[in-house]
């Protein structure tokens, strides 16, 4: 069994046409529509959606930060700072 999948955007129109890749011999084949949930609009950034996101792992490779959980406890403190100001 050979699986193609495609992430789309359905338009307003409802009409999607696909190419099938040279790979896929001619015949019979099932197509299934898999649509994501949306979200909610109030839901908040849950810690599986920041492992996800760009965000995580943005600092990797960053030579001028040594330990990076002091460092975030440095930013925290200067923010602190900052609001009581």
């Amino acid at each position: 069994m050979k699986v193609v999948m495609y992430k789309v955007v359905i338009p307003a129109d409802r009409q999607l046409h696909i190419s099938i890749p040279e790979n896929i011999p001619p015949g019979p084949a099932e197509i299934a529509l898999i649509v994501a949930p949306e979200a909610p609009a109030e839901r908040g950034m849950t810690a599986g959606d920041l492992l996800r996101s760009p965000l995580c792992g943005v600092w990797k490779g960053r030579s001028d930060i040594g330990d990076g959980v002091e460092y975030v406890r440095l930013l925290r403190a200067k923010a602190e700072q900052r609001s009581r100001a």
